[in-house]
């Protein structure tokens, strides 16, 4: 007999922290005409996972709900309208359900997993049959996962505006998933890439995956004109990807060449820059806040993975789903390098 009823993490709330995160029995639902069940086998974490029980999270909830959007798994039953998956397909799940193709509207941010609608840390999900894109041939579920979230915003950071060409460079800070997407994705393009890190360990890790300067942030407190200089003609970088808001924005308006792109990803160093926005006017360039992106941009991503055998970088501990919550304690704790993973089985 089929199970009716499944595990799951739901938050319960946006004030109690991880306190919040309630490990519990829920239903599996049932697919709709133009639904599709998933049997889930991997997940990831990412810093929006952490900050919506904490109550920092900027876009729309609808609390309590299962926590986490990235998810891979295996197709189990489809909807009678289904036409696009057939039972067995391996699927990797779309971060705002509503957000198909161009630019993101209002209707498409209040559909994002795990915030709005009920998320993949469980293991069992039924979503509308555009709410996945094909799982890259080359990857397992785990490291699928990642591509949701991080891997998507890092692509639509490099592609969605102005497409990053063959001898460009790009600036990556740190090591959080996203980052190192950004420097996958700019090596299998043919891009220079300069990499931020605080340790020399990370350093070598970085180095090893393409990088073709490391510069230690803690140690050179003016990265940003450094960043320049390794430029050709000192002209700056083409593209930053800005993680650390107001600890970073300083040195990424140093860095970033005229007319260049600084995509904000996210604000872990705080969110009160010190600089003033009329610096876009002096600096000629771009900065552009990123949420995520589309399914047909998705697409393109996982066909880039595929063609390169891209592997996304998992951090070397890889968690149970029944271990979620010390997932979040360890990532908060910033011990990770790389994408958090989460076995479901």
């Amino acid at each position: 007999m089929a199970p009716t009823t499944q595990k799951q993490w739901q938050i319960e709330g946006a004030t109690r922290g991880f306190d919040g995160l309630v490990y519990q029995d829920g239903p599996i639902p049932t697919p709709g005409d133009n639904e599709i069940l998933i049997k889930l086998h991997g997940a990831s974490l990412n810093y929006r996972d952490l900050i919506i029980p904490k109550g920092m999270y900027p876009f729309p909830l609808n609390l309590p709900v299962v926590g986490g959007s990235d998810g891979a798994g295996e197709v189990l039953a489809v909807g009678s309208k289904v036409a696009k998956w057939a039972v067995g397909d391996r699927v990797t799940t779309l971060f705002n359900q509503g957000h198909q193709f161009g630019a993101i509207d209002v209707a498409a941010s209040k559909t994002g997993l795990g915030g709005v609608f009920d998320g993949t840390l469980r293991e069992y999900a039924v979503l509308n049959e555009n709410g996945v894109v094909r799982t890259p041939s080359n990857l397992s579920h785990v490291e699928a996962a990642t591509l949701t979230c991080a891997g998507l915003t890092s692509w639509n950071a490099l592609y969605g505006l102005k497409a990053l060409k063959p001898g460009e460079t790009v600036l990556v800070q740190g090591t959080g998933g996203v980052s190192l997407f950004a420097l996958q994705f700019a090596k299998a393009a043919g891009a220079r890439v300069i990499a931020t890190t605080s340790s020399a360990a990370k350093a070598e890790a970085l180095k090893k995956l393409g990088a073709d300067h490391v510069i230690n942030y803690r140690e050179d407190k003016n990265w940003g004109e450094t960043a320049r200089g390794l430029t050709p003609d000192n002209a700056g970088v083409d593209h930053v990807i800005e993680v650390g808001g107001e600890d970073t924005m300083t040195q990424s308006l140093k860095a970033v060449k005229m007319e260049g792109i600084i995509s904000i990803i996210g604000f872990l160093g705080g969110a009160q820059p010190k600089d003033s926005i009329l610096e876009v006017l002096s600096r000629v360039c771009t900065i552009r806040g990123v949420y995520v992106g589309p399914r047909s941009m998705m697409e393109d991503m996982v066909a880039a993975v595929e063609a390169n055998d891209i592997h996304p970088v998992l951090d070397q501990r890889v968690f149970k789903l029944e271990q979620t919550k010390e997932a979040y304690e360890y990532m908060w704790a910033k011990k990770h390098f790389g994408k958090i993973g989460i076995t479901i089985e």
